[in-house]
């Protein structure tokens, strides 16, 4: 089951704590994203010539396995980011099948997908983490090279759901792009939707710029 599924990753963390779940997680970070991030942490990620790894849902339980006693005694799991693990749903559905019912299953997401990717996997995430980037359309499409509508879309969905409770909403201060008043604009957007749970942060831009 799950041997015919292949996706391409980045890379595979072990042994992180507090940054991606509760307890112990392994992160685990796909290849391919949707925007174009003036200030992409991973940039990589969007480049043809990058290194990947390519595991079946599978071949990467046998990989993170390894920590089965850590996710069990702590809470945790594993986390998948990117890149943009929603658009390997289907990848992390079959993972999810096979993996022990105890593990913690938690995605980083930008929620700037189809409905349907969202949909395959809500039922068993245990936590999403999205970064939202901000609310504000133009300011969005100046910083992403996308709209946002459809994670407006998504949002509203989860909403509907009433899985506010499974998001923590990143609003990050992105320099030359908006500002403090700007975040809580946005905040307040949320929150009028009943999203409870945010982390507010600065982008720190002495990085080279995404492409």
């Amino acid at each position: 089951m799950g041997e015919e599924l292949t996706a391409q990753f980045i890379g595979i963390m072990r042994h992180r704590i507090t940054t991606d779940g509760e307890g112990i997680t392994t992160l685990v970070a796909f290849h391919g994203c949707p925007l174009k991030c003036q200030y992409c942490l991973n940039p990589q990620c969007n480049k043809k010539e990058t290194p990947t790894l390519e595991r079946t849902p599978f071949s990467l339980l046998k990989e993170v396995s390894i920590d089965n006693l850590y996710f069990q005694a702590t809470g945790g799991g594993v986390t998948f980011g990117g890149g943009e693990p929603l658009l390997q749903s289907r990848f992390i559905d079959e993972f999810h099948k096979l993996c022990p019912a105890e593990w913690t299953i938690n995605i980083e997401t930008s929620l700037s997908v189809s409905l349907d990717h969202l949909k395959e996997v809500s039922s068993f995430v245990h936590q999403f983490y999205i970064d939202i980037k901000d609310i504000n359309p133009d300011i969005y499409l100046k910083y992403t090279g996308q709209n946002n509508q459809q994670v407006l879309n998504n949002l509203t969905w989860i909403c509907e759901q009433n899985l506010q409770d499974k998001c923590v909403i990143r609003l990050p201060l992105i320099p030359d792009y908006n500002t403090e008043e700007d975040q809580d604009k946005s905040q307040n957007y949320l929150q009028e939707l009943g999203f409870e749970h945010f982390n507010r942060f600065k982008y720190i831009t002495h990085i080279n710029k995404g492409t």
